[in-house]
This record gives structure tokens, C-alpha cells and sequence, in this order.
């Protein structure tokens, strides 16, 4: 039989005891005004329910009841018998009242602790002492700041407050507890002040801070001398707050800390009560600030205490993101202007002459002078050049050069040797042919410009097609992950999943760092402009050879555009994939940003090549397939970087370099199947260990210090283990075209072949930007080989505009540096337009 006492006393307070198949007890009802109380006592029977079976001892339940002050600190004894009501009464102002409850007890353990509970007008609030978190770590005192009662962000208060807060222990022995609670006088966060306070992981603390009517975005910043790891949280103003480590994550947007975290917030987002709480938790180890595989021992941190501040600052207006877009847009479209200008002077107003331009007198003499200018042997053997050759060799020039004049038929001993070798690969002796003519100790572009102009131009545009297809396939399913990763950030409001510079991060509608997107306008803008240089390069020269099939044949460097088009392509999608990339930055998505910048740079390897080797040129598919393989492997570098991989990769990387070198010595006549490195054993027995000087010395010492820079690369990696693989084998992409680059030019300048003024022009312009871009890429405001908070701690302001970041710059500067080294590749051997073919010297 339940029973029921009401007491009424001093006052007016009612205390209401409800027990529930209970047997008579005892309450002692105390009113205290002071800390040194003194007892009301009082003794009330209830009825005992005879039908009970089991006999209970004889409960005296002792009540305290304690007039309580703020400011005040309270120390007392609980046990099974004797618990405390403290009863805390304010008058709620205009102003927000934030009250902070402090409890402690030294003598509690986690069998028998303290248990502190709260009681509001809207809400209950509980905790124990000791304080246990992650169930390892004891904190034997405890502060939270209790949820406020603010008249601006809620209704239906009353004007008078209590707070009952409860203290009991189910120990029998006396456990001693302190108690105090004080109105805090600076828990609004003043706009633009900054604001301090201390942490720890029993103490967390929250603060309000309210929109001022002319601010609709804001920037919170908190900052710490101290690394130890914190949580940031931001809250809209409702009970109740979660500010333990156990639910910092339940509502809002939060980031882990170590020395400083940004948070942009736009009022639109807390329109409701017009401001939000920043929840401040300090985290009871380093873990969850750590990389995964860095493990935290486990040790005292009782007196793990973290000083932070708070500052929330109005961020820019929404003009400046027009006037950052505008002026960044008007810079590349600045790239278009002036190549219409220099398209017209150059080719326009005739300082470009063609063979179309010159007269059948001027025609003779450059044909004239350029076999007397020719020297060193054209035949299968080092034979220098006799009077009588050179003789021949100047009447089929002179025959070449006047063919409209001309109505004689060339004569069977001219034809057998005739430059026009289009159809010799549907020979059946054709591949036996090529094995000679690519024997010669001195080659010439004709001997390697064989095939028809037909077919290979087939060849070189399915790059470009191919290309594309991959980009859709590949794009699609990236643009879809992003976003993927986009929502779930912004539902979650976990901004650990994505590596922003949070503090020169700019949002627009549902992207994050909507700055790092647009600044990769200028890879597709530059890209589209060189891929229109490109169409109007090859429709002038389509036209030239239509007017004149000669040029086709036997000047110049052979034209194909399509490994051309397909660099245009792969600037472009190096644009939309670096802005997929930069959605949300993070470890799962790192292949997005580099995977085209390997393409790049094999592309451009491939055409410098092809430029001299047309025939000698991979097929497109082959091309690709190797590229997806340095694609895989550098993912696998990323995730699986163990030393078993470094070795392996050690390995292939120099068993690659050797075999591709033996395949440029021998021009493409080294056969790559399961015998290969049979053959290439025989070939370093008979040709480096049977001579003394090799038979193609030019084409010996690039190879042999490529190969030395590659094993060094290669040596490098497996002794250090770089932490950023990716980089590290672009990086190597990247040198070994700047060297295949150099060589090229050292041996065109050897040949006494002339750059012209636009080429040299956009070398000495590549190099300047190409320096600031690395200068402003090594900053690494963020890394996503660290940590979320980690990575934040490389976080640096807006450089430029009050709205890119010194990455952003360099998404400009790379981007204006590729298109520059590929102008350079356009037009490196404009000079040998006017050239004849078979004295072209191939390197």
C-alpha cells in the first residue's frame, strides 16, 4: 500500500514524499540559510502493507533542505541516509543568466559516487562524481554551466527562478562534497571582441553569441597556445545543450581542435533565435586529434586543463565574392585578347612567312643553302658526304623544288630513292626496311616520317577521343561522390570529413569553400583557349597543304594535332576535377586532383617525342593503360605504403626507366615481351661491354642521365618513404619532362636550329610563373595525410581580393605556367617550317 506525505513549512514550500510499497520511514526537513545549518526535525508513520512477504530494515531518510546563495561554497557529507536540496533563486533580467554549478568530492569513488542533480523551469540536468569519460578516465570535479532562460530567445518564462539541485550517494559511509554556483557575468560573446576561457574535460563551456542586425555571415575563430585536443561546437540556442564529450556530436556543426578551428555561419541558419551557443569540450587524450595509427597511452589527465579564445568576426560581403570572380575572370579572358592580337601580328601582317609566300628563286636558293649548310654522313654508315652526293642530292632538290615548271618525269634511279615514301609500309618486306633505316648512326626526320600522313593522323586523333570518353566516365561518378561528401557535411555538421583552409573558406548556397572551386577556372578557360589555337593552327595548315601537297611531304616538322587537342582536353578536365576535388577535400577523393596532371605530363612527354619519332609513336590505348597502371599504383602508395611496397616500387620504377630507355636508344626496334630483359641483358653484353664509345652518343647521354636521376628518384623513395606519395610521383612525372624538355632545346640549339622570338617569349614567362606557382603550392595550408585538426593547424587567412587563398593562387599560376610550357611545345620548331625534311636531324 503506497502512502503519501505533504509538508508545508517555512516559506510556503511544499515538499512532496511518495513511497511506493515502502516501510515506515523517517524525513528530516531542514531549512539553511547559512553553510552551518541547523536541523528541523519531523517523524510521519505510514501504514504497512501487511500482504508484504519481505522485511526491509527500518529506513531513516534524511532530507537537507538548503536555502542556498550564489557566490558561495557549500561542504557537506552524503551517505545512504542523509541528502541535501539546495535551492538557488534569481530574478531572470533582460539580459541572458547563465549560472555555473561546480561539484566536487575527493573521497567519492565509482562504486558509491556523488550524484548532482539539477532540476529548471525547462529542463533536468545530471552528473556524477567522480566523472568518468570513455569509461578510463576519473575526474573528481566537475563544472557545467547550466542551459540559460533568455527572455530573447524564449517564452513563456516567469520572472522569479529556482534551481533544485538534488545531492545523494548510495554509500552507507559519509562522503564529503563541495558545492558551489555563481551567475556568470560574461557569457555573451561581444561581435568582434575576443573572449577567454579555460577547459577541461570535467569543465566544458558554452557561450551565446547574438547576430547584430546589420551582420548576416560570420566567422568564429578559436585559438589556443595549447595542442591538446578540443572539440568545437556551434548550437542554436535551445535546451538542452550538449556539451560533454559523449554528445558534442549530437547537434549542430563541429570540428576537432588543436591550436585553432574556424566555423563560417550565416544567420539565415539560426533565424529562429537570432544567435547560437559555441560549445567548447576538451577532449580527455589526443586521439580523435591524431592520424589513426598514432596511439595515445593511456595516463593521468586529472589536470588536463586547455586555455582558448573566442572571437566571432563579420566575414566579407557578398560584393567582394562578385568583384573576386569578375577580376579573376577578367585576367584569363585578358589570355584571349592578347593571343587574338598576337595571332594577327604574327600571322596576319606577315611576319610569319610559309612556303606558300616565297617565290620558286627563293625556294631554289633555301633548298640550295640548306644542303650546303648539311654536313655528316646520310647513309647506313658514318660515310661522310662526297662531292658527288651532295651533287645528286641537289639536283632532286632542285627537281622537288620547281615542280610546276617542270613537265619532265623523274627517272628510275630518282623514283627508287624518292622522299615520298607513303606506301612502304604495305610492302611485305616494309618492317624488315625500318629495322635498316633506323640503324643509321644519323637519322633524319624522314627516315622516321615513313608511313602515310593519313594514317597516322588517325593514329594521333584517337587520343583525343579517347581521352574524352575516359574524362565522362571518370568525371561523372567523381562529381557524384563530392557532392555525396558536400551533403553529408552539411546534414551531419561533422566539418572533420572535408580538408578546408577554414580560414579563407568562402561558402555560396551548398558548397563549402566555394573559393577553391572557382579558382580552377583558369585550367578550363586556358585549356579551351589553347584547344582554339590548336583548330586554327591545324586549319592553317591543312590549307597550306592544299595549296601545296609539298609541304605535307617533305618540310617541316610533320603536323599531328591530335596529341595537341588531347593536352587541351586534359588541361580542361585537370580544371573540373581539381573543383570535384576541392567540394570536399579529403584521404577518399586525393586521386581526383592528380590524376590528370600524370596524363599531362605523359602527353607532353609523348608529343615532344613524337615530334621527331612519328612513326616510332605508342598507340593510344597502350598509351592509357600505362597511365591507368601509374594511376593505380599511386593509390596504392597512399593507402598501402608499407616498406614490402616502397621495394617493389623501387624496383619497377628502375626496371621500367631501363626498359624504355633501350626502346629510344634502338628507336622503337626493341621488342617488349616476357623476353625482353633476355634481350636487353644481350644488348648491354655486346654493345657497352664489346665498344668503347656507343654507336648514338646523343641519344646515350640523355638516357643514361635520365636513368641515373630516375634511380636516384626511385632509391630515394625506398630509403625515406616521402609521407605524400602522390606528390612525390608527380614530382617525378614532372622532372622527368622538364628534362626531356631541356635536352630537347640543348639539342636543337646544338644543331644550330633557331627559337623563335614567341617561343623564347613563353619560356622565360613559364619559368617566372612557374616559380611563384611552387613557391605558393609548397605553403600546405591543409594535408589530409594529418589529421582534421592537425591540417587546420596550417590554416592561413585570404591573400588576395579578401578572398583566395595562397592555394588558390597557385590553381591560377599552375594554370597559366601549363599553358605557357604548352605554347612552348606548339611552337618550339616553327623555325623549321621552311626546312626540308631529310635535314631535320632526329634526338
Amino acid at each position: 500500500m503506497a502512502g503519501v506525505l505533504t509538508w508545508t513549512t517555512l516559506g510556503c514550500l511544499c515538499l512532496q514524499l511518495q513511497y511506493v510499497h515502502g516501510q515506515p520511514g523517517r524525513v528530516n526537513y531542514m531549512l539553511l540559510s547559512d553553510p552551518n545549518p541547523s536541523f528541523v526535525t519531523g517523524q510521519s508513520d505510514t501504514d504497512t502493507d501487511s500482504t508484504m512477504e519481505d522485511s526491509l530494515d527500518v529506513l531513516d531518510l534524511n532530507t537537507t533542505v538548503v536555502q542556498a546563495k550564489f557566490d558561495t561554497s557549500y561542504t557537506l557529507s552524503v551517505n545512504l541516509q542523509q541528502q541535501y536540496l539546495f535551492i538557488y533563486k534569481y530574478n531572470e533580467t533582460s539580459n541572458t543568466t547563465a549560472v555555473r554549478v561546480s561539484a566536487s568530492s575527493v573521497h567519492a569513488n565509482a562504486t558509491f559516487p556523488v550524484m548532482f542533480v539539477v532540476r529548471q523551469q525547462e529542463g533536468i540536468l545530471s552528473w556524477q562524481v567522480p566523472l568518468f569519460i570513455d569509461y578510463v578516465y576519473s575526474f573528481s570535479f566537475v563544472n557545467r554551466t547550466l542551459c540559460p532562460l533568455d527572455k530573447m530567445h524564449k517564452k513563456n518564462l516567469t520572472s522569479q527562478q529556482l534551481i533544485y539541485i538534488d545531492v545523494s550517494t548510495m554509500s552507507r559511509e559519509n562522503v564529503d562534497f563541495t558545492l558551489h554556483a555563481e551567475r556568470l557575468t560574461n557569457f555573451e560573446i561581444e561581435h568582434g571582441a575576443s573572449h577567454e576561457t579555460v577547459v577541461s574535460p570535467s569543465e566544458p563551456q558554452y557561450f551565446m553569441y547574438t547576430f547584430p542586425s546589420d551582420v548576416d555571415t560570420v566567422q568564429l575563430r578559436v585559438t589556443s597556445p595549447d595542442l591538446s585536443c578540443t572539440v568545437i561546437s556551434v548550437q542554436s540556442i535551445r535546451c538542452p545543450v550538449f556539451d560533454m564529450d559523449h554528445n558534442i556530436d549530437f547537434e549542430g556543426r563541429h570540428q576537432t581542435m588543436t591550436n585553432q578551428a574556424a566555423i563560417f555561419l550565416q544567420k539565415s541558419d539560426y533565424s529562429a533565435s537570432n544567435g547560437f551557443y559555441v560549445v567548447v569540450v576538451m577532449k580527455p587524450n589526443n586521439h580523435d586529434c591524431l592520424v589513426p595509427d598514432v596511439l595515445q597511452p593511456v595516463g593521468n589527465f586529472s589536470t588536463r586543463y586547455k586555455t582558448v579564445s573566442i572571437s566571432v568576426t563579420q566575414t566579407i560581403p557578398s560584393s567582394k565574392y562578385y568583384i573576386a570572380i569578375f577580376a579573376s575572370l577578367t585576367v584569363f579572358v585578358g589570355f584571349y585578347v592578347v593571343a587574338a592580337l598576337i595571332g594577327c601580328i604574327y600571322h596576319g601582317c606577315g611576319c610569319h612567312r610559309n612556303i606558300s609566300d616565297l617565290s620558286d628563286a627563293e625556294k631554289d636558293s633555301m633548298s640550295e643553302a640548306s644542303l650546303l649548310r648539311s654536313s655528316g654522313p646520310t647513309s647506313y654508315g658514318a660515310v661522310p658526304t662526297t662531292p658527288v652526293m651532295g651533287r645528286q642530292n641537289r639536283e632532286l632538290s632542285s627537281l622537288d623544288a620547281s615542280p610546276r615548271n617542270g613537265s619532265s618525269r623523274p627517272s628510275p634511279d630518282n623514283s627508287e630513292i624518292d622522299l615520298d615514301t607513303s606506301d612502304i609500309d604495305f610492302l611485305p618486306d616494309a618492317d624488315m626496311e625500318k629495322d635498316i633505316v633506323r640503324t643509321k648512326t644519323m637519322l633524319f626526320v624522314s627516315d622516321l616520317a615513313r608511313k602515310s600522313h593519313k594514317k597516322l593522323s588517325k593514329t594521333f586523333k584517337i587520343y583525343h577521343w579517347n581521352l574524352l570518353t575516359i574524362s565522362i566516365f571518370y568525371g561523372l561518378p567523381v562529381a557524384q561522390l563530392v557532392l555525396t561528401y558536400q551533403q553529408t557535411l552539411l546534414r551531419t555538421g561533422d566539418e572533420d570529413l572535408c580538408y578546408y583552409n577554414f580560414d579563407c573558406s568562402h561558402p555560396i548556397r551548398y558548397l563549402s569553400s566555394f573559393n577553391n572551386v572557382i579558382s580552377n577556372m583558369g585550367y578550363v578557360m586556358l585549356g579551351l583557349l589553347f584547344s582554339i589555337l590548336v583548330w586554327r593552327r591545324d586549319m592553317l595548315h591543312r590549307k597550306l597543304v592544299h595549296e601545296d601537297e609539298r609541304l605535307e611531304r617533305h618540310y617541316g616538322i610533320p603536323q599531328h594535332y591530335g596529341l595537341f587537342y588531347a593536352m587541351g582536353l586534359a588541361l580542361i578536365m585537370e580544371g573540373i576535377m581539381s573543383a570535384c576535388y576541392h567540394v570536399c577535400p579529403n584521404y577518399s577523393n586525393f586521386q581526383f586532383d592528380t590524376s590528370f596532371m600524370y596524363i599531362i605530363a605523359c602527353l607532353s612527354m609523348l608529343k615532344i617525342y613524337e615530334t621527331r619519332h612519328p612513326d616510332v609513336q605508342a598507340k593510344a590505348y597502350q598509351s592509357y593503360f600505362s597511365m591507368a597502371v601509374i594511376i593505380f599504383i599511386a593509390v596504392l602508395g597512399v593507402v598501402y605504403g608499407s616498406n614490402i611496397f616502397w621495394i617493389f616500387y623501387a624496383m619497377l620504377h628502375m626496371l621500367s626507366t631501363l626498359v624504355i630507355s633501350f626502346n629510344i636508344y634502338y628507336v622503337g626496334r626493341l621488342k617488349v615481351d616476357r623476353y625482353v630483359l633476355k634481350r636487353i641483358f644481350l644488348l648491354i653484353k655486346t654493345e657497352c661491354c664489346g665498344c668503347v664509345k656507343p654507336m648514338y652518343m646523343n641519344r646515350f647521354v640523355m638516357l643514361l642521365v635520365g636513368n641515373l636521376i630516375n634511380w636516384a628518384f626511385a632509391l630515394y623513395g625506398a630509403i625515406v618513404h616521402p609521407s605524400d606519395f602522390a606528390s612525390f610521383l608527380l614530382a617525378i612525372f614532372i622532372g622527368n619532362l622538364l628534362l626531356y624538355l631541356l635536352f630537347y632545346i640543348i639539342m636543337k640549339l646544338l644543331a644550330r636550329e633557331r627559337i623563335n622570338g614567341l617561343t623564347i617569349l613563353c619560356i622565360v614567362a613559364s619559368g617566372v610563373t612557374w616559380a611563384f606557382s611552387l613557391y605558393f603550392f609548397f605553403q600546405h595550408l591543409t594535408s589530409w595525410h594529418l589529421s582534421p585538426a592537425q591540417s587546420r593547424q596550417g590554416n592561413r587567412s585570404c591573400i588576395l581580393l579578401d578572398f583566395y587563398d595562397a592555394h588558390d593562387v597557385w590553381h591560377f599560376l599552375s594554370s597559366i605556367s601549363l599553358f605557357l610550357s604548352f605554347l612552348i611545345l606548339l611552337t618550339l620548331d616553327d623555325d623549321l617550317s621552311l626546312q626540308r625534311r631529310d635535314r631535320i636531324p632526329v634526338f
